[in-house]
């Protein structure tokens, strides 16, 4: 299982905030047969020569965010194609913002996104927001927790990844999270979020063409997924 599979992590030696990268690890443990390809800032991306099955990218700091925009600009149509065939991706944090028109300080200086959906970010740097998430993506539960400066603005209504039940959606007032197009998932929910939610790792899974996935510690995993969900539903529970 997992043979042919090819994992890349994007500039994993800074896009790691909240330990996000223990959501790669996990996939590896659930495919211990895949391969995974640590990117550098200064690397040449693997997908670009349509070499990776699964593209991952954490959050960062704002400084970084900008050496990741930097980094990858010249591989714009390279991604953009790839998301087209299909290739899975999955950006957590911050790194939603990426892939989006500008970013906006407080100053209303902007910084060039890359553009690929039309929502842009707004930078709050005095203000943190903390919350957690309930969602729901098709027939999966999802939980998560947020810790960010910026949210997003725009309309996403037609490329959301998925729907808020409880919590703030791209930001406060809406109730969808995130970017999704085809197998392109970005949200700026945290946990690690892969970790939080097998169900989603499964259907990952079945996207790279498992046909009957097989989580690691799925027992444990799955008990500790049913206690959040009963966690996060729990009208009594403050989301923040």
């Amino acid at each position: 299982m997992g043979t042919d599979i090819t994992i890349e992590v994007l500039y994993g030696e800074f896009a790691n905030l909240f330990g996000e990268l223990q959501n790669v690890n996990y996939l590896k443990d659930c495919m211990p047969e895949a391969t995974v390809i640590y990117t550098g800032l200064y690397d040449k991306p693997a997908f670009t020569e349509g070499r990776a099955n699964l593209v991952y990218m954490g959050a960062m700091t704002e400084n970084q965010q900008e050496l990741a925009i930097q980094a990858l600009k010249p591989y714009k149509k390279e991604l953009e194609e790839q998301i087209e065939a299909g290739t899975v991706f999955l950006f957590t944090g911050n790194a939603v913002e990426i892939v989006e028109q500008y970013i906006e300080n407080e100053d209303g200086s902007r910084i060039e996104g890359l553009g690929i959906f039309n929502t842009y970010a707004k930078r709050d740097m005095m203000h943190r927001y903390h919350s957690l998430v309930f969602g729901q993506y098709e027939d999966i539960k999802l939980v998560g927790f947020k810790a960010q400066f910026s949210h997003s603005y725009g309309d996403n209504s037609k490329d959301y990844f998925y729907d808020v039940i409880r919590g703030d959606g791209f930001h406060p007032g809406i109730k969808q999270e995130g970017l999704k197009r085809k197998n392109f998932f970005a949200t700026y929910t945290v946990g690690p979020f892969l970790i939080m939610n097998p169900l989603f790792v499964k259907y990952l899974m079945q996207l790279l063409g498992i046909k009957e996935p097989v989580l690691a510690y799925e027992s444990v995993i799955m008990e500790a997924y049913r206690q959040r969900l009963e966690e996060f539903e729990d009208e009594k529970l403050k989301y923040q």
